[in-house]
């Protein structure tokens, strides 16, 4: 069997590659190990944000975007400097002038639509030319990421030049002279567990595919975390953790990439990677050590394993690697927030499309319901109850023992503790503070958006009327590769060299969402599920 295209890899960024090539006339064959049921990879599980600039939704809101002010919030972040970053730097180029341009109206014409109030993730918090986003940008999907994934799934299930083939696991590239030919690999058994869940991999038996060109689109290597450790960039950050909660499920874990650098393909910036300090595990876990992400508001008090209240920028949602090399730096990998009743009723919302069923549903009753009521989240008050990482209690004294008592390391001193949070607390009482966490509290409340849903109103901590308190043991979560397969502006493979490697082309994570790290050192966020589309497109266009 042949087509004109293979693409290996049921991601977003291969559903977007393999239906953008089949619309200009190429036949395509669509290869993933999964069953059908996982189709659309990771991006299924996101909250499907998007990083999108000078949009409807962000002027409706009252904010000023454009593209240079993007481009100076991303090349202050990416902070490019290697000779392998020429291509990196192309491509995030290229992906600004999507994100500012064509995007959104492409999307649109899909039937993506978005939750009016726009996300501000990862905000920095030091110098204006630096890392971070200036002002909101993370577009939230309705439907979160299944809102992302369902136009393409529900277009290449239903083209007649693309036929899929679920449970088939390519283990090698056809090689004939100097060009990649076609791929084998191995077919595996059925299996029926959920979406997500670790599946067999009994061989069935071998395939062997030709086409004019191979598509590789099979992710990154947070499922596998002796590969996160091999790559860790032990200068940058420090040691890596021993223990770390997965973000993404176990078949995410870097086989094709290895197959592809096997074949002659450049892997670039491997030491580049994405993870969050800000990890729970899941009390109801559908992959094996299953994490989840809190996405926190900016009020939480965060404290590291020493009991030390960490300083600016290390705040939350402001500085995720930064942060994580701060904790890190205490030889432990574990730290805490501190906060109150009030603060997570308005503050908390956790990562992906199964913990945000309002929005997921992409109806506004059920939002309004969820979300202008009493308490928090139900899913963050199902982890407040049953996490084993939550600790609630009426008082500080007691919040301390029973943060001790799940403490995997140092003691955490009560009276060292109690003086921080009560120098904190002093700030609360005018409306000016020397304290940069307060100062960055009420800054975020200028923003309308913060103000109505995302930043509780200051108040002291210690306030038994904003009680009870809560403790949160937070992990580090794998997430995501910002390096990868070395690619051209049309995504052909590169050769270590610099030379084309003919027939062979890469897009998403697993080509660093585009050159092989078109992110640089750090991501801006919504740039993940922007990459995969953005990359895919580029790909099946030029294919």
């Amino acid at each position: 069997m042949g087509a004109d295209v293979i693409v290996v890899g049921g991601g977003l960024a291969g559903m977007v590659a393999a239906w953008h090539a089949a619309e200009r006339g190429r036949s395509v064959i669509f290869l993933d190990q999964e069953g059908p049921q996982s189709l659309g990879g990771q991006a299924w599980w996101s909250l499907g944000g998007l990083f999108m600039v000078n949009t409807p939704e962000q002027r409706r809101l009252g904010l000023r975007d454009s593209r240079d002010l993007a481009r100076v919030d991303w090349m202050g972040s990416a902070q490019f400097d290697r000779a392998v970053d020429d291509m990196p730097r192309q491509w995030a180029e290229a992906y600004l002038d999507f994100a500012s341009g064509p995007m959104r109206s492409y999307l649109h014409g899909l039937g993506m639509r978005w939750f009016p109030v726009v996300g501000w993730a990862e905000r920095g918090g030091a110098l204006a030319g630096g890392h971070g986003n200036s002002i909101p940008r993370f577009h939230i999907t309705w439907g979160t990421g299944t809102g992302v994934v369902r136009p393409y799934a529900d277009r290449i299930r239903a083209h007649d030049r693309i036929t899929l083939h679920f449970r088939h696991r390519v283990t090698g590239l056809i090689i004939e002279g100097d060009e990649i030919k076609g791929v084998h690999g191995v077919t595996l058994a059925e299996d029926d567990a959920p979406r997500g869940a670790s599946t067999n991999r009994d061989v069935e038996g071998e395939f062997t595919l030709r086409a004019g060109a191979v598509v590789l689109t099979t992710g990154g290597i947070g499922g596998n975390h002796e590969l996160v450790r091999d790559y860790w960039p032990r200068d940058r950050l420090g040691l890596p953790p021993e223990q770390m909660v997965s973000g993404v499920p176990d078949y995410v874990d870097g086989q094709m990439q290895l197959v592809a650098e096997r074949s002659g393909a450049a892997v670039i910036n491997k030491d580049r990677m994405w993870h969050y300090c800000e990890g729970v595990r899941n009390w109801d876990p559908i992959w094996p050590n299953h994490g989840i992400r809190i996405l926190p508001g900016p009020s939480s008090l965060w404290f590291d394993a020493n009991g030390d209240r960490m300083q600016a920028p290390f705040f939350p949602g402001f500085d995720t690697l930064g942060t994580l090399k701060r904790i890190l730096s205490t030889g432990h990998a574990h730290s805490w927030f501190i906060l109150t009743q009030k603060i997570i009723e308005k503050e908390f919302a956790l990562s992906g499309s199964e913990q945000n069923p309002d929005l997921t549903s992409g109806r506004w009753r059920a939002v309004l319901k969820e979300r202008l009521g009493k308490g928090a989240t139900g899913a963050v008050e199902a982890f407040k109850d049953k996490g084993e990482d939550f600790v609630v209690a009426g008082d500080l004294q007691d919040l301390i023992r029973g943060m001790n008592r799940i403490n995997p390391g140092p003691e955490l001193p009560f009276d060292h503790i109690l003086g921080q949070i009560e120098d904190r607390d002093r700030q609360i009482s005018n409306t000016v503070a020397k304290d940069t966490q307060v100062t960055a509290i009420r800054g975020a409340r200028a923003y309308l958006g913060d103000k109505l849903i995302r930043t509780a109103k200051p108040h002291p901590i210690l306030d038994p009327r904003a009680g009870p308190l809560i403790g949160v043991r937070l992990n580090v979560l794998t997430r995501k590769s910002l390096g990868g397969i070395h690619t051209d502006l049309t995504g052909r493979v590169l050769r270590g060299d610099g030379t084309v490697l003919p027939g062979l082309w890469a897009a998403g994570e697993v080509a660093g969402f585009g050159g092989g790290g078109y992110h640089g050192y750090n991501a801006l966020e919504g740039t993940f599920l922007g990459g995969c589309i953005f990359s895919g497109k580029v790909v099946g266009e030029a294919l």
